[in-house]
């Protein structure tokens, strides 16, 4: 089975790229339903765009990356502003994961504080804070309410997290 490589040459052929909004835009038509011109992409289940091109799905920010630089990003590429669909490439940065992680704003789903860091502590009745690092986790304190542990999360955040933006 040949498993072409998409080059930025390949990509360009297709899609007009604009640097400044980061949309994509079909430059050939492809079915009755695309025309040239179209706003190339689609939302994903988690919220980035996809771009169809030759038959495969391409993640919309890895394909800004491709057309100005020349090639795939060998990392993660990282939204700074953390909007998944922001595909300027001033809003795009090539980081390791590690990184990548360091740049969350939000609390994930599961997190019953809704904030980055803080969690109730039950049997001390407080908010607890705290910060990973290196696979290690830095203990910041208990706190009586959340945005105080919070205000302590982000003040070690700035300082340990090189990649973090808020």
């Amino acid at each position: 089975m040949d498993k072409k490589i998409l080059t930025a040459e390949r990509a360009k052929e297709l899609l007009d790229y604009d640097p400044c909004t980061g949309n994509f835009y079909r430059k050939v038509s492809l079915t009755n339903s695309v025309k040239v011109g179209d706003i190339a992409g689609s939302k994903t289940q988690k919220g980035y765009l996809e771009i169809w091109v030759d038959g495969k799905r391409y993640l919309a920010h890895r394909l800004a990356w491709l057309i100005e630089t020349g090639e795939f990003p060998k990392e993660q590429i990282d939204h700074i502003n953390c909007i998944k669909t922001d595909n300027r490439i001033a809003n795009l940065r090539c980081v390791s994961d590690s990184i990548n992680k360091q740049n969350r704003r939000e609390a994930l789903d599961k997190n019953k504080s809704g904030l980055l860091g803080v969690s109730w502590m039950e049997r001390a009745k407080k908010w607890k804070a705290q910060i990973q690092l290196n696979k290690s986790v830095i203990y910041l304190g208990l706190f009586e309410d959340k945005e105080q542990a919070y205000h302590a999360y982000v003040q070690a955040k700035r300082s340990l997290h090189e990649g973090c933006t808020i």
